[in-house]
């Protein structure tokens, strides 16, 4: 892959840069908005990974620009930990992820590979699960023939269990990935988050597909 990268803080883009050329894909870095725009306009970049936090115009207005100009190309955002008003306006504005900072290069290339994966194969643009399915790109979820009427937050945390059936993640995993903070064990709003997820998955359904592991955490498991 061509992946830019836009930060301008130049510690980050160098080790990003590094982490991408060592997996053995080519890399441009700049670190402003306006230069960002003027180079996607140049090159065929399959990714991008974009800072929200940029000097002049920012990262959402560098998206904004991006799909205006009916560029389709994949955009993960990097953002500050917690901002998910952020988060959730980039994803309406076409982001194909987010990642909070501080990130490993792990978890950065293993998003790159999920989005390239999907952008180059239409079937991959669901993600398909027992009866469960999830158009990643209109954000819509079914099950069966209902239509699951999803928060955003709802179909990011649903997606994230979707990423592993199976896996138990934990409650602080959960916390940190969808809502961008520390879990805290005296809250039990992880709990209510999941109730209601579960009330519009699996309610009326022969087979549940949110299991609760005792003092860990959630999984889909459509098996137990």
């Amino acid at each position: 892959m061509l992946v830019l990268v836009v930060d301008d803080e130049k510690k980050v883009a160098a080790f990003v840069q590094a982490g991408l050329e060592e997996e053995g894909w080519g890399v441009m870095c700049c670190a402003n908005g306006r230069e960002a725009v003027a180079l996607v306009g140049l090159h065929g970049f399959d990714a991008i990974v974009l800072d929200i936090m940029l000097p002049g115009l920012d990262g959402l207005g560098v998206l904004s620009a991006i799909r205006e100009s009916r560029n389709t190309v994949a955009v993960i955002l990097l953002t500050a930990r917690g901002d998910l008003e952020e988060r959730v306006e980039g994803l309406n504005l076409g982001a194909d992820d987010y990642l909070p900072k501080p990130f490993s290069m792990v978890e950065l290339i293993a998003r790159l590979k999920a989005v390239w994966r999907r952008r180059s194969s239409p079937g991959l643009s669901q993600v398909v699960y027992a009866d469960l399915v999830l158009n990643l790109h209109s954000r819509e979820a079914r099950r069966g023939d209902r239509k699951l009427e999803l928060t955003h937050r709802e179909f990011a945390l649903l997606e994230h269990l979707l990423r592993a059936p199976g896996r138990v993640f934990t409650r602080m995993e959960l916390c940190e990935q969808i809502w961008g903070y520390r879990f805290d064990t005296q809250s039990n709003f992880m709990d209510v988050a999941i109730q209601r997820l579960r009330r519009k998955l699996d309610d009326g359904e022969s087979t549940p597909l949110i299991q609760t592991v005792r003092s860990v955490g959630y999984s889909i498991n459509a098996d137990s």
